[in-house]
């Protein structure tokens, strides 16, 4: 409770929280509202960084579904339909996360960063985080499928043309999408807590308040699943290089099927390397200082708009956090580019480059068999 706030008004307050819980927690919203709008008064970030973010993302991910669209359509292109599935999940699900998040975020800071002018009814806070939720697990958990049908691709090719069929992973998608929003919903049938964080321009999971039923339970449970569905990606990519690089060793007689493997083994390295760095990058700050903050039983609930008012270490979670959700937000722009844009844009550029410098023998090549060439249209796939 503020201080100089009257005990009439905590007894109200308390009374009305018993009666609707959602209700209650946008209370604490619109109390802490004004002070944290303070908070953001000498911040540079204008309602421009959001506008471009949201821009930015639905134009690329716009266009990662046309991609898409247009290449499942291809006949010949029958082979990568179920990779093709998972692109355009992801692309969809980062479409739809940015388009209904991003407008209440710039609402916000239009409105001076006051949550409590957007929502006066205090319903939108939950929505909000549940957004943010949701759509924060499901890019994770499409990856991490990803990764999987990639490792199974290239490690088991004949396994893989005759079982993953574009039904089975309409259904993993399928599956995803509801089980992702089943734990999304746990706040609002009252395990886990969705509330206003610092600087009160958003709303997400409370990692602070262990009073709520079910709270630390939630969030860990949300930190744990996004670090396992990170630790999935980077061992099922690993996975997929080391079975990579293992049969450009074994790779041709034939000097163009040389050539043909050394690219498409960089084309998928640096793909690869570069989905798992954009990952860790943009996630594992953010569910790292989750699993901190509940360690500690603190919460960015807790910052006030002065440094002077709390230790220096609650300063630095703060600020932190604020970094940590800007990057996985960062990471639904990145996700078309580093999936399919850049494969098309800039991979070939690179392998032009390595492949001039390769030093690969040519009379190693000469006593390797012939690849076969189903393995190699799976490799491209």
């Amino acid at each position: 409770m503020k201080r100089g706030a009257l005990p009439s008004a905590d007894l109200n307050s308390t009374g009305r929280r018993m009666l609707d819980p959602i209700a209650s927690t946008a209370m604490k919203e619109r109390d802490r509202s004004n002070m944290t709008a303070r908070a953001e008064e000498g911040n540079t970030v204008s309602v421009a960084f959001p506008l471009s973010m949201m821009i930015t993302g639905l134009v690329g991910n716009a266009l990662a579904m046309l991609l898409v669209y247009k290449s499942y359509r291809n006949k010949e292109s029958a082979r990568k339909h179920s990779f093709l599935l998972c692109i355009g999940s992801l692309a969809l699900t980062d479409f739809i996360g940015q388009l209904l998040t991003s407008p209440i975020v710039i609402s916000v800071y239009l409105s001076n960063r006051q949550w409590a002018r957007v929502d006066p009814s205090g319903h939108l806070c939950p929505f909000f985080g549940l957004c943010m939720t949701m759509f924060g697990l499901c890019p994770l958990f499409i990856a991490s499928a990803m990764a999987i049908e990639r490792t199974l691709a290239i490690r088991t090719p004949h396994w893989y043309s005759s079982h993953m069929k574009p039904k089975a992973t309409k259904m993993v998608l399928l599956a995803i999408w509801i089980g992702v929003l089943g734990f999304a919903l746990m706040p609002i049938i009252g395990v886990g807590q969705y509330t206003l964080q610092w600087p009160g321009t958003w709303c997400f999971i409370s990692t602070g308040d262990g009073e709520a039923v079910g709270n630390i339970f939630f969030a860990s449970t949300y930190a744990c699943l996004g670090l396992l569905s990170l630790f999935t990606t980077f061992a099922c990519n690993l996975s997929t290089i080391v079975a990579l690089v293992s049969r450009c060793k074994r790779r041709s007689s034939t000097a163009n099927a040389s050539r043909q493997w050394e690219r498409i083994t960089l084309e998928t390295l640096i793909q690869l390397l570069g989905i798992m760095c954009v990952l860790f990058a943009c996630w594992s700050p953010l569910l790292v200082i989750m699993l901190k903050m509940m360690s500690n039983h603190t919460s960015v609930e807790h910052c006030k708009p002065k440094a002077s008012e709390q230790n220096t270490e609650l300063q630095k979670d703060c600020n932190f956090f604020l970094t940590a959700i800007r990057l996985a937000s960062l990471n639904q722009i990145l996700d078309p580019w580093v999936y399919l844009l850049l494969r098309h844009i800039l991979l070939r550029k690179f392998c032009q480059v390595a492949n001039a410098v390769s030093n690969c023998s040519n009379d190693e090549q000469k006593q390797q068999p012939m690849i076969p060439a189903t393995d190699v249209r799976i490799a491209e796939g």
